[in-house]
């Protein structure tokens, strides 16, 4: 049960950990599924109760571990969420952990402090849709007086599409397709132009605005729902061919090379599938959970090849190692990346219900990042 409560600030649990004073929370997507009860029940596993929601995060360091080192009381931070092996204090840690996998810790339920994957959802860290939340010092991220508050609130949903991109990195020749214009689709638009892709990129967008968006960030074409179709759109950028089965949806062959699903409803995870070419690639960065409905036909008729993609890790660039926050902080620094537009509505905490209300009616009030502001 969703409550609005006064609760204890969370202590440090460990010498290596530091408070934070939140000045950003952000609502992801995510958060509002757990709200509105619609993520698989698996991930309970790597949760602990009570929580205090909130992973998107800005803040300043209010108290410091004594042995925290390089950062001091004041500096203002923001906190990459994932509590793998290092925050847990296991040793030696796991296999995944010790290759910069932080996504992919096995270990997410063990260790010194209680399950969860995230800050968010661990009751011993708290989360940032509170004045106060704990990181441990490995997860903190100094921020340039060059990067507003609002700009370094949407590292966090830019870095979970930088990975995937990075990770799927397209040949300039490809047709790239992107299905949903929220936060995710168009940080993915972004994270494909700043890592230097010319590839066609085409957008499926439910509102017109998103596909505004979408257009300025550097999609070479919008479909919009409603007045545009997706599958007669990409049979003619691929040469595809468009049959009518005796039942349902239409039958393509000639799709596109890598299709990005960034909504995660049953919906489009299905037309993901089906507009992928023969031998394709299908990348879901939407947080799909228990899709009803999806016809696994063209997985194995087209020998499709569905990658997943979690939250964010180390990537390679020019073959040395880089947190994919740094990556995104850097380019932040250089003036390369300003996402602060995309945060256009602001509440109060107290005001959680209007907040939640009007972020989950996206397209009547033009949503695209919420945020809860504290002084």
């Amino acid at each position: 049960m969703l409550q609005y409560r006064d609760v204890n600030v969370p202590s440090l649990p460990g010498p290596e950990w530091v408070k934070i004073k939140t000045l950003n929370g952000g609502i992801c997507g995510s958060d509002m599924n757990a709200v509105f009860l619609n993520d698989s029940l698996a991930l309970t596993t790597m949760v602990s109760f009570p929580l205090t929601l909130g992973h998107e995060n800005v803040g300043l360091i209010a108290e410091l571990g004594e042995d925290v080192n390089g950062f001091t009381t004041g500096e203002r931070v923001v906190v990459e969420p994932l509590l793998p092996c290092v925050t847990r204090n296991i040793q030696p840690v796991c296999e995944f952990c010790q290759r910069g996998e932080y996504g992919l810790c096995q270990n997410f339920a063990e260790g010194d402090i209680a399950a969860g994957m995230s800050i968010g959802h661990c009751t011993d860290t708290g989360g940032s849709w509170s004045p106060y939340f704990v990181a441990h010092q490995s997860q903190l991220f100094r921020l340039s007086e060059s990067i507003s508050d609002e700009n370094a609130l949407m590292l966090d949903a830019f870095c979970t599409t930088l990975h995937p991109v990075l990770r799927n990195f397209p040949d300039d020749s490809d047709k790239v397709l992107i299905i949903g214009a929220g936060v995710v689709g168009l940080c993915t638009v972004i994270a494909l132009r700043l890592s230097g892709s010319q590839v066609h990129v085409t957008v499926v967008a439910k509102y017109p605005f998103q596909g505004q968006m979408a257009e300025q960030y550097g999609a070479d074409e919008i479909v919009l729902i409603g007045e545009s179709d997706p599958y007669t759109t990409v049979a003619g950028n691929n040469d595809g061919k468009l049959y009518q089965p005796a039942m349902g949806k239409r039958v393509l062959v000639g799709g596109a090379d890598i299709v990005f699903e960034c909504v995660g409803n049953a919906g489009s995870i299905d037309d993901s599938l089906r507009l992928a070419r023969s031998g394709g690639k299908v990348v879901l960065v939407g947080l799909a959970s228990i899709p009803k409905g999806v016809d696994w036909t063209p997985i194995w008729m087209n020998e499709l090849t569905i990658k997943g993609s979690f939250w964010c890790s180390t990537e390679y660039v020019d073959q040395k190692p880089v947190r994919t926050y740094q990556i995104a902080l850097d380019w932040m620094s250089e003036g390369k990346l300003d996402l602060t537009n995309m945060v256009t509505h602001r509440f109060r905490l107290e005001d959680f219900k209007q907040a939640l209300s009007i972020t989950s009616n996206r397209g009547k009030n033009q949503v695209i990042k919420s945020v809860f502001v504290f002084d």
